[in-house]
Parts: C-alpha cells; sequence; structure tokens
C-alpha cells in the first residue's frame, strides 16, 4: 500500500512539474528564455532545441537576445521563430537575432490570467484522476483481502491528503503567475 501511495504521490508531483512548465512557457511581456523551449530548428534533417543551437541572454528587461554557435543557422532559427506560437517578430542582424517584447494590454492580460487560471484546473483534474485511480486500487487490494478495512481507509486519508496538498500547490502556482502577468 505504501507503494501504492508514493506512486500517486509522484504522478500527482509530474502533473505540477508540467503545469510549472506550462507557466513558464506563458509570454509575459517580459523577456524570458522559456517562451523558446517549444521552439525546434530544422538542423541537418534534425529538429533541434534552439537551446541547443545558440546562446540565449536577456540584455534588456523586454529583449531577448539570440546568439548562434553556428552562423550559418541563424536563417534557421529566425524562420523557426517565425512559424511558431509565440507571436513575437525575430529581428535579424547578421550576427544574433533579438526577440522584442511588446508591453502587454490591459484586455491581453485578462486573456492571459483566464488561460493560467483554466490550466490550474486542469492540473487539479490530473490530480483529481490520479486520486481517483489510487482509490480504485486500494478498493481492489481490499477485494482482493491484501488489506484490511483499517488500512483500506487509512489509504484513502493519506490519498485525500496529498490531493490537498497538490491542489493547493496548483492554486499556488496559479496566483504567482497571475501576479505576475498583471504586475507588468
Amino acid at each position: 500500500m505504501n507503494e501504492l501511495i508514493k506512486n500517486t504521490e509522484q504522478k500527482m508531483g509530474k502533473s505540477i512539474d508540467a503545469l510549472d512548465r506550462e507557466y513558464k512557457s506563458i509570454r509575459a511581456g517580459r523577456a524570458n528564455a522559456a517562451v523558446l523551449d517549444r521552439v525546434s530548428v530544422d538542423y541537418y534533417g534534425v529538429p533541434t532545441p534552439v537551446q541547443q543551437m545558440a546562446a540565449i541572454s536577456v540584455p534588456e528587461p523586454r529583449t531577448l537576445l539570440i546568439t548562434p554557435w553556428d552562423k550559418t543557422t541563424l536563417k534557421d532559427i529566425e524562420k523557426a521563430i517565425l512559424t511558431s506560437e509565440i507571436g513575437i517578430n525575430p529581428q535579424n542582424d547578421g550576427t544574433c537575432i533579438r526577440l522584442n517584447f511588446p508591453p502587454l494590454t490591459e484586455e491581453r492580460r485578462k486573456d492571459i490570467v483566464k488561460d493560467i487560471r483554466k490550466k490550474g484546473e486542469d492540473a487539479k483534474v490530473a490530480v483529481r484522476n490520479q486520486r481517483r485511480d489510487a482509490l480504485d486500487k486500494l478498493k481492489a487490494l481490499k477485494k482482493n483481502n491484501a488489506i484490511t478495512e483499517d488500512d483500506e481507509s487509512n489509504g484513502e486519508k493519506k490519498i485525500q491528503n496529498l490531493t490537498d496538498k497538490f491542489c493547493k500547490e496548483i492554486d499556488e502556482l496559479a496566483n504567482v503567475k497571475e501576479k505576475e502577468i498583471m504586475e507588468i
């Protein structure tokens, strides 16, 4: 039973990690290299993440500077950024690419906050699904007489406590990201 609870905790933790990665990739009007996490460049027929092809720095709060190690890939990186869904036009000066993040409008901020809340709710659903699966496994163990009723009851309490803990953590992550968006 302890193995079941540990596995459930790990799976719930993965839901939190996935949500955190999602939140980091949200363009918040501030330069953040995480917006390039999903941008891949076709480099000699192999999709390669930009981070593996270039140095990425933040010289100013609203500017991201991409300096490729191989200057011949400059056009390919620019093309990959244009075709991605980050919504920023790259500026190529022949040696590096600059991404200037425009300030967010109030309407755009509200849309982003709605998206943050939706992603948070989706993560909570994933955590609750893990809880349901764990509770089903507990019931199956009880039915097969592998555990006692007390063990089942204790397991249910532990799983519920994990669920509450992770849902609270999701709310905290969402609140931090919402504040970040609204303060910019």
